[in-house]
């Protein structure tokens, strides 16, 4: 089984959450790869079994300027078979606009025709030891929607 973990970063924040990710998958014996937003084709995430996405959430609830590209492509890929998660950092200072890119990711990860693993995790700015075990139980929910 293989997962791919795609992030997108400005503080580091989100490159740690997706390190997580990719420490639990590694972990439980899964292949994994971990790429850059703005270095990653969507289409890439059609060769793998779990897809997680890690974007940031900036200003009034703006998605990352380098995966708007990425954000755009995937409303148009066929991610059949594939297992989905988000999990990104934000600023819970900005209240109702905290880890707006979660979501906003999930609605076009639908679009896809991939198959939900979890429900979106928000981390308020670096993770801490909270946010890994929910981080790795996350990851134990996608391994185990991707084997039935």
């Amino acid at each position: 089984m293989d997962a791919h973990v795609v992030y997108a970063t400005i503080t580091g924040n989100n490159e740690d959450v997706a390190d997580i990710i990719v420490s639990a998958f590694k972990t439980a014996g899964i292949n994994v790869k971990k790429t850059e937003i703005s270095q990653t084709e969507v289409d890439e995430l059609e060769h793998t079994n779990i897809a997680v996405i890690v974007p940031y959430t900036y200003d009034n609830g703006s998605l990352p300027d380098e995966g708007l590209d990425f954000f755009d492509d995937l409303a148009q890929a066929d991610l059949s078979g594939v297992v989905y998660g988000v999990a990104g950092s934000g600023d819970i200072y900005y209240m109702s606009d905290f880890g707006l890119a979660v979501p906003k990711f999930e609605v076009q990860f639908a679009k896809t025709h991939g198959i939900k693993g979890a429900d979106g995790i928000k981390i308020n700015l670096r993770p801490d030891d909270e946010d890994t075990v929910t981080l790795n139980a996350f990851v134990t929910k996608l391994i185990q929607k991707a084997q039935n």
